[in-house]
């Protein structure tokens, strides 16, 4: 076998076989195969596009280029859930404690953050003392004994996977569904959890754009999942403004805190019941979703579902943070608007990168997180505005950040007629 005749079959639009795609990556990962012809292979997939058929071929090769993790040492169903990445995006920080509460067993593995998105481990690593470096013994135990566990993806796991995206990264290969539908299922796979709920974004802060391209994207990864024995659901969402009202590390932490008290703003509620209830009836501890969500409900007034995030803090070495004496920056500006009216739009992209920007994330992967800064909205699409209002604050221990002042400004679109709020949960795939 060649892999110039893999690459070119692939050019001339016709089907790779398992074999075939298991050579080019078990090649690629051993160092036989150089860049230059693994990047016209994935250039050629960009353009030609993969069956279901070999998207599963190709899933199934990066999968196994490391290990695989094996939770049958912990009781009952496993779940997860996984994000394609958002703005303000702190949906585990309440959904694992509160799919938890409930009884269902959360072993999560989760990334960092890169660009306008962020990362769970970052968020979690911004309270003090909070170890996501757990061995494969102690991450089952725990979650044996308290029903969670949240931790960092280790290098062993889908290493092809890691070396493709750099490749991606590079190329102009990134935007293609077969190889994002593979690199995401490849990892969850991975990680061995039994039930997957896929939170797949889409607007001006997502990865996806359209509607379409995101419901090819979710329904490609729910036949991947069906496809090796995993029950996998694809909700589709909207992430054209920010998740919630807080961006950056530990304002997020706060806000998911303030959350499973039952204080948290509506649409970040929404979805972690929303998708808690898939998880929480699928796990098999609910006989309807109904049921799943009137669980859910009740652990957050009850107050089980902030104590089982505190339980976790603490179990994995972390001191619970004091909502009042959390924070510490030097600044704190307010944002006000110029005119009156209502919020048409609120642009997810320029908020993100703004946060990045005052050093809430990371531009590479060598740059430093300031875990204090960040947004926190005032306004949202479809509320009313007075002038001189607060649109948001900033969070800052930066000199002069006139500019970002400026793109948040310009990141809220302000008209004279009244729009309706948009649909949080736009579909959802099985």
């Amino acid at each position: 076998m060649r892999m110039v005749d893999i690459i070119e079959r692939k050019r001339d639009g016709l089907e790779l076989s398992k074999a075939a795609i298991k050579f080019c990556i078990d090649g690629y990962v051993s160092g036989k195969i150089p860049d230059y012809q693994m990047s016209s292979l994935l250039m050629a997939i960009y353009f030609k596009g993969m069956t279901d058929e070999e998207s599963t071929h190709l899933t199934e090769a990066i999968l196994r280029s490391g290990d695989i993790i094996d939770l049958s040492a912990i009781e009952g169903i496993k779940v997860d859930k996984h994000s394609t990445g958002g703005v303000g995006d702190k949906t585990t920080l309440v959904l694992g404690p509160l799919v938890a509460s409930c009884g269902a067993k959360v072993a999560k593995l989760s990334g960092r953050g890169l660009g306008h998105t962020g990362g769970t481990i970052d968020k979690l690593e911004s309270i003090e003392g909070f170890q996501t470096t757990l061995t494969n013994h102690a991450f089952m135990e725990q979650v044996n004994t308290i029903n969670i566990a949240v931790a960092g993806q280790t290098a062993s796991l889908a290493p092809a996977d890691k070396l493709l995206y750099a490749l991606r990264d590079v190329t102009g290969t990134v935007p293609s569904i077969p190889l994002i539908a593979s690199s995401i299922m490849s990892k969850k796979l991975a990680s061995g959890a039994d039930v997957i709920v896929l939170d797949v974004k889409i607007g001006d802060g997502a990865f996806m754009k359209t509607l379409e391209d995101a419901r090819t994207l979710g329904r490609l990864m729910v036949n991947i999942g069906a496809n090796f024995g995993k029950k996998v659901i694809a909700f589709i969402t909207d992430m054209s403004e920010p998740l919630g009202m807080a961006i950056g590390n530990k304002l997020e932490v706060l806000e998911a805190i303030r959350t499973l008290q039952g204080n948290g703003p509506d649409d970040l509620n929404k979805l972690c019941i929303e998708i808690g209830s898939y998880l929480v009836h699928h796990a098999g501890i609910t006989e309807t979703l109904n049921a799943a969500r009137k669980l859910l409900e009740e652990k957050i007034s009850s107050l089980e579902a902030s104590a089982k995030f505190k339980e976790m803090v603490e179990a994995q070495g972390g001191i619970m943070p004091q909502l009042n004496d959390y924070i510490h920056n030097e600044t704190l500006i307010a944002v006000k608007s110029e005119k009156s009216g209502y919020v048409s739009k609120l642009n997810a992209l320029d908020i993100g990168l703004s946060a990045m920007r005052l050093g809430a994330g990371r531009e590479t992967k060598d740059d430093t997180i300031d875990m204090d800064v960040g947004i926190v909205l005032n306004k949202k699409v479809a509320d009313t505005v007075e002038q001189g209002e607060v649109l948001a604050y900033i969070y800052n221990n930066k000199k002069d950040i006139t500019e970002e002042i400026k793109t948040i400004l310009n990141a809220f679109t302000i008209t004279d007629s009244f729009v309706e709020k948009p649909s949080l949960i736009i579909e959802v795939i099985e």
